[in-house]
């Protein structure tokens, strides 16, 4: 229950300022974004500020947002308000969550690590990446007994895939979250215009070179020959110094075995698949107890067919306009799944969700709960832990503000008489 988490939040920084002392992470996500791209590599602020082709589908999203328009209602005891809700027995203190992000490291050396600590501190689920810096038991250890779930991508090996599951249940996950629209990469022309994808410097790839199936098949890939190499260079040689040292163990260790130019090349072989279909699901549910959301679902169709193969949940996701340029915008997206589903299974959104209005809108339209997303990667890159912990507790107090000035003293108060669209 909450007495005033919003006005908590506003008075406590307005009376800092008044002893002279202003925030150290902007609570403007302009200035935040500004502040995290100084602190950034330009590769790194790239690699998570960019979408796919013209980036169509980011600027989709927020105009999706902007179309809808809340409509204030009056004279309501508004004065105790109930943020929290439940989604598949995890309580969330208030209705969103942090989305799983590749590569953390390339905004903060303490990358997931410091988020995972961050989350857990605020009481929020932190969904663990499968493109994580830093293996899921390390994260998991730095959460306590704090929720959390895990990202999972399909690779072309089923044992990898069941591997990686077993690890998140004994890590003490809640869920899996399956992420359908990676099968491929998305064409990323930030990245392409500096020639940089993260995987091939090792970045990213900690459950992977963590996991027992991963690494026993390492083995073959150093008895095979590595394919033909091009003129020496220096960005070569720092890239090779790159993967031997985001490898466990010693660098020079690792330059000596070829390990870590082998876990590279493993990699890339087996991240993505895309003849991945409906029937490959069945594999899935036969090797775990745990709630499993289908993520990446934008058609009606799909989230019933999710039901159909016994998934738990959707997540209405277009993975933050990172995968097809000129995809819907989640928001135009939601309630035509939201109407399919007709309450069966929880339904979550993420991509675009940058204030407290989003996360009401996004409920008034029919979702459980919503991802956050580069925000919080921002407040990682501009102040590390607490940095995070800056942008949670401003989402929170600002959602809690939003919700009652909206006339709502609850989450379960908000529908659609509460929104309108332009």
């Amino acid at each position: 229950m909450s007495v005033g988490i919003g006005r908590e939040r506003q008075f406590e920084v307005y009376v800092r300022g008044a002893r002279g002392s202003l925030p150290t992470v902007p609570v403007s996500l302009e200035r935040l974004e500004a502040a995290a791209r100084r602190a950034m590599s330009p590769e790194g602020y790239a690699y998570v500020a960019g979408g796919a082709g013209t980036e169509e589908t980011i600027r989709a999203n927020r105009a999706a947002f902007e179309r809808r328009r809340i409509v204030p209602r009056m004279l309501r005891d508004v004065s105790v308000r109930e943020t929290a809700v439940d989604v598949l027995g995890t309580a969330l203190p208030s209705p969103f969550l942090l989305c799983p992000i590749g590569v953390l490291e390339l905004a903060h050396r303490d990358a997931d690590l410091a988020v995972a600590r961050a989350a857990a501190a605020e009481g929020v689920p932190f969904v663990f990446s499968n493109q994580a810096s830093r293996p899921m038991e390390e994260t998991a250890r730095a959460m306590g007994d704090a929720p959390r779930w895990l990202q999972l991508y399909w690779s072309t090996s089923n044992e990898l895939v069941a591997s990686l599951v077993a690890r998140a249940e004994r890590c003490g996950c809640s869920a899996i979250v399956l992420t359908l629209d990676t099968t491929m990469l998305g064409w990323r022309i930030r990245d392409l215009d500096l020639g940089y994808l993260p995987f091939l410097h090792g970045k990213g790839i900690a459950q992977y070179t963590s996991d027992p199936v991963f690494v026993e098949a390492l083995q073959e890939t150093l008895r095979e020959a590595p394919p033909p190499g091009g003129r020496i260079t220096p960005r070569a040689i720092a890239t090779l110094l790159d993967q031997a040292g985001s490898y466990p163990g010693s660098r020079l260790a690792n330059l000596r075995s070829g390990l870590a130019r082998a876990a590279v090349r493993r990699f890339v072989e087996t991240y993505s698949r895309p003849s991945l279909s409906w029937d490959d699901l069945a594999f899935l549910r036969e090797r775990t107890r745990l709630p499993v959301l289908l993520k990446g679902i934008l058609h009606p169709a799909d989230a019933l067919a999710a039901i159909e193969h016994g998934m738990d949940g959707i997540v209405v996701s277009n993975h933050g306009g990172r995968q097809v340029d000129g995809a819907i915008a989640t928001m135009d997206a939601l309630p035509a799944i939201v109407e399919a589903v007709a309450g069966r299974v929880p339904v979550l959104l993420d991509s675009g969700i940058r204030s407290g209005a989003d996360v009401f809108r996004a409920l008034a339209l029919g979702a459980t709960a919503v991802g956050l997303g580069r925000p919080y990667v921002w407040g990682l890159a501009a102040g590390g832990e607490d940095g995070v912990r800056e942008v949670v507790r401003n989402l929170r107090a600002d959602f809690d503000l939003t919700l009652g000035l909206a006339g709502c003293a609850s989450v379960r108060e908000i529908g659609l008489e509460n929104v309108t669209r332009t």
